[in-house]
């Protein structure tokens, strides 16, 4: 059976503040959207109709969006997803997102930010699973390995 993972636990929490980006990073966001949002863990969210993940997901970043502008994040890249190339035949993603922030400082202020929570509970109805790769961009408009 694949593992399902739609929350950050609070040791990976820790060790992205233990990466020490200085200054601005982005998060890569893989998401496979649930057929039917469930809401079994906020019903309080709930609209009187059932809709879709993706339905789900949409009110999330309508919610989500203001405060991580104003957080100094914002979406620098959506696109659709699909099958691998390269990677395991059986997964799929439905939505690929990258986010800049523009500190940890700043991403924990958001994350912790309790008008962002009370529209937390979209998200986790509208996912079955997903990704958050946190990452550093290294020396723009070259190829080079080394860490900026």
């Amino acid at each position: 059976m694949t593992e399902e993972y739609l929350s950050p636990s609070q040791g990976t929490g820790g060790n992205l503040a233990s990466r020490k980006f200085k200054g601005e990073f982005f998060m890569l966001n893989l998401l496979r959207f649930r057929d039917v949002a469930d809401y079994s863990a906020t019903p309080e969210l709930a609209s009187s109709e059932k809709i879709s993940g993706r339905e789900a997901y949409q009110i999330y970043i309508d919610h989500t969006l203001p405060l991580l502008k104003k957080s100094g994040g914002d979406i620098h890249f959506l696109g659709s997803g699909g099958e691998y190339m390269i990677g395991p035949a059986k997964d799929r993603w439905d939505l690929v997102m990258i986010i800049r922030q523009k500190s940890i400082h700043a991403f924990s202020e958001f994350a912790s930010n309790k008008d962002y929570n009370i529209g937390f509970g979209h998200r986790q109805a509208a996912l079955e699973d997903s990704r958050l790769l946190p990452i550093e961009e290294l020396v723009s408009n070259k190829v080079n390995l080394k860490r900026k």
